[in-house]
């Protein structure tokens, strides 16, 4: 059994994320979450979905993009 790596839990159905030259271990998508989610540089909520990326910076939206005075950036639906 591995432990995650959030909550120390030993679970036999851990899974692993790789990502960026490292492994990570979790128990469940929250703890995965937790641990990867960017935060958004201007509500500092986590970005689970797909996000803003302006000039290498993250934003959850369009909204909170523009307020951190990135230009020409729009949400689409």
């Amino acid at each position: 059994m591995a432990t995650c790596e959030v909550c120390g839990n030993s679970y036999g159905m851990t899974f692993e994320v790789h990502a960026q030259g490292a492994v990570h271990v979790f128990d469940c998508f929250a703890c995965a979450i937790h641990r990867m989610a960017p935060l958004c540089e201007h509500c500092r909520v986590q970005i689970v979905g797909q996000g803003v990326d302006a000039g290498g910076h993250w934003y959850c939206g369009a909204h909170c993009a523009r307020a951190e005075g990135k230009a020409g950036i729009v949400d689409r639906v």
